[in-house]
This record gives C-alpha cells, structure tokens and sequence, in this order.
C-alpha cells in the first residue's frame, strides 16, 4: 500500500499540477484505494490506472470550469445590447479622429462577460489591427496585484501589515523628511516615526517619486519617476538607496503617491525568499489563470505588445522606442532584472479581469482561494484618517485602490463601495459590488493631454445597464 500511496503521489505531482484532494479528501481518498486492495477487487496495477484516470479527469474538469469570464449575451446580465451601441461608436470615433490608436473595453457582470470589444489599431504605422489578446504595460496598475501578495502574507502569519518597514529593510529603521522653508531651500528632519507597509499601502509613508523640495538629490542618485524596466539593478538594492533619501512628508500625515509598492515589491522578495516575479506566479498569476501577465513578455508574444503613443496637437505619435517613462519601454528585451511592484507589469484584458474578479468573488476564482473574505473586505474599504485622497473626501483609499464614499459629491456614475485604480499609459478599470460589476479599459497613450475617454467609458456602461 505503501508503494500504491507514493505512485499516486508522483502521480499527481509529475502528470499533473492539479492536486487530486482538491476532489477527494486525500485521507478518505487513501481509505478507499486500501479497501479495493484489501477486498481484492483491483489489482495494484489498476489502481494506478485508476488513479491515472482520475487525475487526467481532474485537470480536464478544472478547464473546463475555469471559464468564470464566459461571454454571454449583454441581456442575460442586465445590459442592454443595443445601448452598449453607443459605447461601441464612441470608442470607434476615437480611434477615427486619430485621439487613440486603439483600445480593448472589456465589461463583466455577475461572473460573464457582457461586452468585450477591441478597436482601433496595435499599431497604426504597420497597419496592425487591436486584438481582445493583445497586450499593454499597465504600469500602476501592477500595484493592486502586489498588495494582495502583501496581503496574502499576513494570512501565512509571515508579516503583519501594521509592521515597521525597518523589520525587514534594515535601511528602513530610521528615515528622514524633507522641509521646506520660505527662501526656497528645505532642511533634512528626522522622521516622528518609523514607516510600517499599512504606510506603503495607503500610500501615507511619505515616500513620492523623486520629486518634492529634495527632487534634485533623488535625480543625482538616479531614482525618479515610475519606469525601471531598464534597470540592471535588483529592485531590493534601489529600494535600500531610497532609504538615504529625504521623503516628501511624514509617516502617516499626508497622501503622497511614490514609490510605495515598489518597496512593498523588496518586502515581498525578503520575507518570501523568491523574486518578485517568481512570487507573483506562484501565487497569484498561475493560480488565476493569467497566462498573459509577465514582468517581461516572451519574445514569442512580443508581436502581441500594443505600441505606445503620445497625444500632441494634430492627433497621436509614435512614443520613441529608447527613453524612460515616455517610450516603448524595455518590456520585452530589458535587463530582466528589475521586477517592479509599483508599475512594471505587461498584462491582458482578459487576465487583469480574471484578477478583478477574484476580488469581486471576495478572494475567490474558479476554486482557487487567493485571499479570505476579511482581506478583500479591508483592502477595499477607506484607510486614510487624516491625510485625504482628495479634499472633498468623496474618493478614499483602501490598500491598492482608492474607494468611492460619496457618489454624490464624485458627481460621476457609479456605486458608493467601487474601488478601483489605472495605469500612466491611460489604462484604467474599476469593481463595483453593488452591480456586481467590473471594467478594465487598456489603451496606450502617454501623455493623454486631457482626452475624456475616462468618463464616457463610464458614462456610456452605466447607461447601458437594465436592470
């Protein structure tokens, strides 16, 4: 029996990645296959082929029911087809009127996809139309992703989000802020208090993007703006140089938008043992089926990455392919050496939903459990106090994404409870619980000189709903 229980092991771990208790307790499991031995009525040989069977149905069943984000007619989820019509022109005139080169909308409810249209052009000079699959770097939008890692960490008891920083950074023990005075100039204080990752994820350490009073010392130590897809250097040892640098406030006091995910990116990697990227598949990106997600795209999925482009006066223009923040960007032949929390993902419309939809399911997707119920619910609820998002408190700020808490005063569609974020390259999505709703929007434009695609992606799926 002994001999029969290791088979099966090797079994289920070698010819298939889906573990077999996931049908059958494995106790009860090892029960049963004992008693058909005992009672003579399989031989150990077909057992084996027994248990062969069973793990081969196994992964074939779980196919077949990863399929949460099936498209299904707009009517049989509240929409209404001929009212997504509007959506569908608008976005076409976009890319007509040459203010985008192309877009893919994608818009689920209660688990279906109700409308999931690519238009425009990947890229408009080759004459390469957009595809629902193709992919765009989605910048910012990496940061919901890390923080459920953050997340997911606490529930292992490996971390506590409440934490100091310095715990796991040593750099981190002690900091400094930048203060500026009337003459212009500004003095390096200490900081009240030490940074913890419920800073980083709120946002509220003080950390920025290089900029504030000190900005020139963040440019002479060569750490300033989102993009570190180029970079040679682990995304630990950048994260340890920040330390040195004076911050923009002080832990707690403010909003300040930065660096945070990137240093909660270096936290993940030391407590996890595994590099950012290594520890985003493991745990989050295979088990949600996002085959398309990558720090760096494979070279034979490259021809899949949507181009970038820049808004200017007589319509859009190919971004430069060498450069920083306003390029191409090195997703694809960069050093592969620096994972970004903060904004370095290449992702799909199709992927970025399945993700969102495990946060609508509470943590949940197709059987994977990826967070508890507890989790999701405090990552999306308000965790500012003092420092505000904004100054008429209509949107706050959970862990990763900001939060609707007045509609109203929001003055645009949508529900109290959405929680939401986007990328710099345009990119936006949002989840909304009272419809039971989610959207992920990926275009490639940077900067986009005010174009008002935003609200009426908004507007127009609001309009369109029945129910």
């Amino acid at each position: 029996m002994t001999e029969i229980y290791r088979n099966y092991k090797e079994c289920t771990t070698i010819l298939c990645p889906i573990n077999i208790s996931n049908v059958l307790e494995i106790k009860l499991f090892y029960t049963f296959i004992q008693y058909l031995k005992n009672q003579h009525i399989m031989t150990q040989k077909q057992i084996l082929q027994f248990i062969f069977f069973l793990v081969v149905f196994t992964s074939f069943s779980n196919v077949l029911t990863a399929q949460s984000l099936k498209q299904v007619k707009p009517e049989e989820v509240g929409f209404s087809t001929e009212r997504l019509t509007y959506l569908t022109k608008t976005f076409q005139q976009y890319s007509k009127d040459k203010e985008l080169a192309g877009s893919v909308i994608l818009v689920a409810r209660h688990g279906k996809v109700a409308y999931f249209e690519a238009d425009g052009y990947q890229d408009v000079t080759q004459n390469i139309p957009m595809q629902k699959n193709s992919m765009f770097r989605i910048a910012s939008q990496t940061k919901a992703i890390v923080s459920v890692g953050i997340m997911m960490l606490q529930e292992e008891g490996k971390l506590l989000i409440s934490d100091p920083v310095g715990k796991y950074i040593p750099e981190f023990k002690e900091t400094t802020v930048a203060v500026a005075k009337e003459d212009g100039s500004y003095d390096v204080v200490a900081a009240k208090r030490p940074i913890t990752i419920h800073d980083l994820l709120t946002h509220t350490s003080g950390v920025g993007y290089g900029g504030g009073v000190a900005a020139k010392e963040w440019e002479k130590a060569g750490i300033q703006g989102w993009y570190f897809a180029d970079r040679k250097e682990p995304i630990q040892e950048t994260v340890k140089k920040m330390a040195s640098l004076p911050f923009e406030a002080q832990p707690g006091e403010k909003f300040v938008y930065g660096y945070n995910t990137d240093i909660l990116g270096a936290i993940i990697e030391i407590v996890s043992g595994s590099n950012l990227d290594n520890f985003l598949h493991t745990k989050i990106l295979n088990p949600l089926q996002m085959g398309d997600t990558y720090f760096y795209v494979p070279a034979d999925k490259s021809k899949r990455v949507a181009t970038v482009y820049s808004a200017t006066e007589d319509g859009i223009e190919k971004a430069p392919v060498e450069g920083t923040m306003v390029s191409q960007g090195n997703y694809v032949s960069g050093p592969k050496t620096s994972f970004s929390g903060g904004a370095g993902l290449v992702s799909t419309a199709n992927d970025y939903a399945r993700f969102l939809q495990m946060m609508l399911n509470k943590g949940t997707l197709d059987g994977q459990r990826i967070l508890s119920r507890k989790s999701v619910e405090l990552m999306t609820t308000n965790n500012l106090s003092e420092a505000k998002f904004t100054t008429t408190g209509a949107v706050g700020f959970g862990l990763g994404f900001t939060v609707l808490e007045d509609l109203g005063k929001r003055g645009t569609l949508g529900s109290v409870g959405e929680y939401g974020w986007g990328g710099a390259y345009h990119s936006t999505y949002w989840v909304d619980p009272a419809e039971d709703l989610l959207v992920v929007y990926f275009t490639q434009l940077i900067p986009a000189n005010g174009l008002d695609d935003h609200d009426k992606l908004r507007a127009l799926i609001y309009q369109a709903i029945e129910d």
